[in-house]
């Protein structure tokens, strides 16, 4: 019988830690996982255990000379020269053991996800643990040794000749895959982020358009610093609607890290908890009309895993499963159990308070820039598509 949605999951994806004061904590699975189990909407039947990609499988997208630098970093855990050349045991993706094999981990829980949609025994399928969008073909960046959605996109082409929408409403650029699938025109990446100009990766421009046939497949929409809930939906929506409806994807998968709201410490956006709710919802519903439900989300960044994580990530599998948000505010033994190790206080409702911060004087202006953005952005799309038409 196939199953709505699937949960890839086990206690192997915790083994992915460079430190304990590291930003990238993955405790946050654990917080979200609790939370989902305490308020029943997460059962042992959902649960799929991921398998570990093979090297094969990791050299889809990543060379094998790299493949065999991170193999042999993660035994030998030394910082030298010629590990950092390879982006590894830098202060953002530092050594530690077992690298390798966590790291293949991740990469085979998003493949797990992948053949239990392809294959037809779930609609959807959920790995909180990949997202890993940063990391190249011969190299680490931004906390991602391997990079599990470019390997995921190549692995669905090959095994399932699929037409993929990859959707990344991280704040920071999806630099990993887009450049992974530039010159492709059957692979369309879409990346909503802040701004280059004051964030890692510094890329993200809506000049980046793919090349060669893969022109007019990449679609960036940097997003202003301090950019709010209503901006931000304004810009997702218009532009993930009219790129669909071009593009006609076989499958959608969506990055979805949390890193664009206000709590988050390493981004300067103003999200609330209401672009958690309406992003996973509006993908969910363009995966029913435009490629039969198949819907593969990740996870992603998200560096406050008190406040922010487990309550997002829970809003994204409540979507998938069309489970209401309850009313009554996040289970009491949950609030409780954690409290007692949370630095700070934990937020006790689904949404946030209102009002989360002082008004933003500027908004109106952050606001206007992101539409004339947008509105370039769009016309650019629209240019090629009247192009195609009259060739």
């Amino acid at each position: 019988m196939k199953k709505n949605a699937v949960f890839i999951f086990s206690d192997d994806q915790l083994g992915y830690k460079f430190s304990d004061t590291h930003p990238f904590n993955q405790k946050r699975l654990t917080l979200t996982v609790d939370l989902l189990k305490e308020m029943n909407a997460l059962s042992l039947s959902d649960i799929v255990a991921p398998r570990t990609a093979t090297e094969e499988e990791l050299s889809l997208v990543h060379d094998p000379q790299y493949i065999e630098i991170v193999k042999k970093a993660s035994l030998e855990n030394s910082d030298t020269n010629i590990y950092e050349s390879y982006g590894i045991g830098t202060e953002d993706t530092p050594i530690f053991p077992h690298m390798h094999e966590a790291s293949a981990s991740l990469v085979g829980g998003t493949l797990t996800a992948v053949d239990y949609v392809m294959e037809g025994k779930a609609s959807h399928a959920l790995n909180l643990g990949g997202g890993l969008h940063h990391g190249f073909k011969g190299r680490a960046s931004g906390f991602c040794v391997y990079n599990d959605s470019s390997v995921a996109i190549k692995y669905m082409q090959q095994k399932y000749n699929a037409r993929v929408l990859y959707i990344d409403t991280d704040a920071h650029h999806g630099d990993g895959v887009q450049w992974s699938f530039y010159d492709d025109p059957n692979v369309c990446t879409i990346s909503i982020h802040e701004t280059g100009r004051y964030l890692f990766p510094g890329t993200g421009n809506i000049t980046e358009r793919g090349s060669g046939e893969g022109y007019g497949t990449s679609f960036n929409f940097p997003i202003d610093a301090f950019t709010e809930d209503d901006s931000f939906l304004e810009v997702y929506r218009t532009a993930l609607n009219e790129i669909i409806e071009s593009f006609k994807p076989d499958v959608i998968l969506s990055q979805n890290g949390a890193d664009a709201h206000y709590f988050d410490p390493l981004t300067h956006l103003y999200g609330t908890m209401k672009i958690y709710q309406e992003i996973p919802k509006l993908a969910h519903e363009l995966a029913h009309k435009y490629c039969d439900g198949k819907w593969i989300a990740v996870g992603g960044g998200g560096y406050d895993i008190w406040r922010v994580v487990p309550r997002a990530w829970s809003l994204l599998w409540m979507e998938m499963n069309d489970i209401r948000t309850p009313e009554g505010g996040l289970p009491k033994a949950w609030l409780e159990r954690w409290s007692k190790e949370s630095p700070i206080p934990l937020i006790p409702t689904w949404m946030d308070p209102n009002p989360l911060y002082e008004p933003i004087p500027r908004k109106a202006e952050i606001t206007e820039k992101n539409n004339q953005m947008l509105d370039k952005a769009l016309f650019l799309l629209r240019q090629q598509q009247s192009y195609k038409k009259h060739q």
